[in-house]
């Protein structure tokens, strides 16, 4: 028998009160003790986004949260910024594109953090731009975007800033409120450690003004009719109750360490993790990199699948590796949500073998030695 663990980017482990949570006999959605519960969902995700506004909750991948915040805050003819250097920024100009806007892009090397700089030419090239869409954590390449300078400049404009923090949600610092961020997306199956199904839009007051001038279709994510059911503790439509009772949980977990914390802790982990990177002489991909997963250039004369795939089979871990043009040239080690310090040392000691096995030279023990290194430095 061979104990499998997942350290991918997402899905991510969930968290054991979470599991035992989905085991309970399921709630009526209409009834008082749903009631009670979503309103403590509320007020824990509000903290969670720090944010005194309204978290909407629908019932979808992240995805479905992405494709209603475009539907709601623009009109046909609307303009829109589109900052694509990954897969899930190419996504946000799929989405506006399939509803027949025609979005303005900014390209950035894969691998790569977008230069604000650019972001402000374009506005100031383009005054008529509603929305400017950003990614937190490109997951796909493993980079951080540099969110509170993007918001800082388009807070001068009329735009308003919306970004995926799907990746990042729980795991990097995202204060809304603070840097001026006007939407931000999130998704259940990444930091919040829950599994897939729930999808996360907190919306500003400078956004709402444009949700209300809305003229996309939409029925399903219509964010006013949302936000007018959960100020009666309610949800539209059927709710995941179950994946909304796990939530509860999470959310309790994550009050309980403290913000400061478990930002602190994803830092420690990813420090750790490119640590032992660098010393089995590996290169690593991203710069900036986020705290949520370490992307890694695969090896001269290995392929990245190759890696992945010895990863899972020989030694029972589940990484990723690179999508689109990055397939077979890196592989991502996520050390998100439910992760601590022993799941990083096992995944390094795997990757040693794994690099071993297929004739890459390491010497073994140089990885984990690494992250001990950086692990047992206090904080």
């Amino acid at each position: 028998m061979k104990k499998r663990h997942l350290l991918a980017p997402g899905p991510t482990p969930v968290l054991p009160d979470a599991l035992l949570a989905m085991a309970r006999p399921i709630l009526y959605h209409r009834g008082p003790e749903y009631e009670a519960l979503l309103g403590r969902v509320r007020d824990g995700l509000k903290f969670l986004f720090q944010t005194k506004h309204e978290v909407l909750l629908f019932t979808s991948s992240g995805t479905g949260g992405m494709e209603g915040t475009v539907v709601n805050t623009l009109s046909p003819g609307d303009r829109a910024l589109v900052i694509r250097s990954g897969k899930f920024g190419e996504r946000w100009g799929e989405i506006c594109e399939a509803y027949g806007l025609q979005p303005q892009y900014i390209d950035v090397e894969w691998g790569r953090a977008v230069d604000p700089d650019t972001v402000a030419a374009a506005l100031a090239a383009d005054p008529a731009i509603k929305v400017v869409f950003a990614t937190h954590t490109e997951s796909s390449t493993g980079v951080l975007h540099p969110i509170e300078a993007i918001a800082r400049i388009v807070g001068k404009t009329p735009a308003i800033l919306v970004v995926d923090a799907i990746m990042s949600l729980g795991v990097a610092d995202l204060p809304m409120d603070a840097w001026g961020v006007d939407v931000v997306v999130g998704g259940s199956q990444k930091g919040l450690m829950i599994p897939p199904g729930l999808a996360f839009c907190a919306v500003s007051d400078k956004a709402w003004a444009m949700v209300q001038q809305s003229r996309l279709p939409k029925f399903y994510f219509n964010f006013l009719a949302e936000r007018k059911s959960l100020e009666k503790n309610q949800n539209t439509f059927t709710p995941a109750v179950s994946l909304v009772m796990a939530l509860h949980e999470s959310l309790a977990a994550v009050r309980a360490e403290g913000l400061a914390a478990l930002f602190a802790r994803h830092d420690r982990l990813a420090r750790a993790t490119r640590a032992a990177v660098r010393a089995l002489g590996l290169e690593l991909f991203a710069d900036p990199p986020t705290p949520a997963l370490t992307a890694v250039a695969a090896p001269p004369g290995i392929e990245a699948g190759a890696i992945v795939k010895t990863m899972r089979t020989a030694h029972g871990i589940t990484i990723s590796g690179g999508q689109a043009q990055l397939k077979g040239k890196i592989f991502r080690l996520a050390h998100l949500g439910y992760a601590d310090e022993s799941d990083v040392v096992l995944c390094l000691a795997a990757l040693e073998r794994t690099l071993t096995d297929l004739g890459y030279p390491i010497k073994l023990g140089e990885g984990v030695r690494a992250v001990q290194e950086v692990l047992s430095q206090a904080g």
